[in-house]
C-alpha cells in the first residue's frame, strides 16, 4: 500500500512529492503519464519565478523544470507513467484505479490542474506563445506600454483586462454581448479605467501575423457594422477553463468530495479538502492564481499535510 498517491505531475505535484518524501514517507509514487513539468513547459519565456532569471536569451518554461524531476525524486519519489482513472475511498483507504489494476493508498494529492479553453478562431493555435497568450500575469510584461486585446466579458477577462491596463498603453475588450458576465463592481472599474476601451457585440474571427508573431486580430460584429482589423501584438483570451477534475467522479456522476460550480475543488488553507486523508493542489483548486509558484506553494503545503495525516491517524 502506497503512503501516497500524487496525481498530476506538474510544479504542484512534483513539490508535494518533494515535501512528502524529505518528511519521511516512504511509497510515495506520482503518476504522469507524460515528462513530468507541466504546462509550464510550453512557455516561450520565463521572469517571474523567483530567483531564477535570464535576460538574454530569455530562460523558457522548459528549462526552467528541467531540473525539478531529478531534485524532487532525489528523496524516494517514484514516477509511473500510468494514467489514472478514478480514485474512490473504501474503508479507512483510498483506491488509486489505473486502467485494468489498482492500487491502495493512506492518501491522495490530486494535482491535475485546468486547461484553458480556446476561443476556436482560425490562427488561434498558430500563434499560440507568440503574441496569444491565456495568462496577462505571465505575459503581460511582455507588452509594456503597446496596446493589446482581451477576448472574453467574465470576470477573469475583466480582471486580466484591469491587469493589463497597468502595463500597456491600452487594452481593447472584445466581448460577443453589450453585457457583461462579471461581477458589478469589477465591470465598473472597467469603465472607468481610461485605458480600456470596449468592442462589444463582436467576435475574433481570426488572428494574423507573420514569422516574428501575431501583428493584429480580424473582428466580426453581430450586428451591421462591417467587420474590422485590430493592429496589436498581443490577443489574451479568457473564455474560461476547463478543470481536470475527471480522476474524482464517480460511477455514479458524483463527486468524490465537494467542488464547486465550476468544477473546482474546494479547499482550505491547509490543501485539505472535504474527505480526509485526500488534498488537492494547483489549478484544480478554487481560488487558484494559475502561476508556477503558487502551484508549487500548494504541493509543498499538500505533502506536509498528507505526512501530518498519516502521522495523526498512526497509519505510519
Amino acid at each position: 500500500m502506497l503512503d501516497c498517491a500524487i496525481i498530476g505531475g506538474g510544479p504542484a505535484g512534483l513539490t508535494a512529492g518533494l515535501y512528502a518524501t524529505r518528511g519521511g514517507l516512504k511509497e510515495v509514487v506520482m503518476y504522469e503519464m507524460g515528462l513530468p513539468g507541466g504546462q509550464i513547459t510550453q512557455s516561450s519565456e520565463i521572469e517571474n519565478y523567483p530567483g531564477v532569471f535570464r535576460e538574454e536569451p530569455p530562460l523558457t518554461g522548459m528549462e526552467l523544470m528541467e531540473p525539478w524531476p531529478a531534485q524532487c525524486m532525489h528523496f524516494g519519489l517514484k514516477h509511473e507513467m500510468k494514467e489514472v482513472q478514478r480514485v474512490r475511498k473504501e474503508g479507512d483507504h483510498f483506491t488509486v484505479e489505473l486502467g485494468t489494476e489498482s492500487v491502495e493508498a493512506k492518501t491522495v494529492i490530486v494535482c491535475t490542474g485546468s486547461t484553458p479553453k480556446r476561443a476556436g478562431f482560425k490562427g488561434e493555435e498558430e500563434f499560440f506563445g507568440r503574441g496569444v497568450s491565456t495568462c496577462a500575469t505571465c505575459d503581460g510584461f511582455f507588452y509594456k506600454d503597446k496596446e493589446v486585446a482581451v477576448l472574453g466579458g467574465g470576470d477573469t477577462a475583466l480582471e486580466e483586462a484591469l491587469y493589463l491596463a497597468n502595463i500597456c498603453s491600452k487594452v481593447y475588450v472584445i466581448h460577443r454581448r453589450d453585457s457583461f458576465r462579471a461581477a458589478p463592481p469589477t465591470v465598473e472599474r472597467v469603465k472607468r479605467n481610461e485605458k480600456i476601451e470596449f468592442i462589444l457585440n463582436a467576435t475574433v474571427e481570426e488572428a494574423f501575423g507573420d514569422a516574428t508573431g501575431l501583428q493584429g486580430v480580424k473582428i466580426a460584429f453581430t450586428d451591421s457594422r462591417e467587420p474590422m482589423e485590430l493592429k496589436v501584438p498581443g490577443l489574451f483570451v479568457f473564455v474560461g477553463n476547463n478543470v481536470n477534475n475527471k480522476v474524482l467522479q464517480q460511477e455514479d456522476g458524483s463527486f468524490l468530495c465537494e467542488v464547486n460550480e465550476q468544477g473546482q475543488v474546494v479547499v482550505d488553507l491547509n490543501m485539505r479538502t472535504s474527505l480526509p486523508g485526500l488534498f488537492a493542489a494547483g489549478d484544480l483548486r478554487i481560488e487558484a492564481p494559475k502561476q508556477v509558484v503558487c502551484a508549487a506553494g500548494d504541493g509543498a503545503i499538500a505533502g506536509m499535510q498528507a505526512l501530518h495525516y498519516i502521522q495523526e491517524h498512526e497509519l505510519i
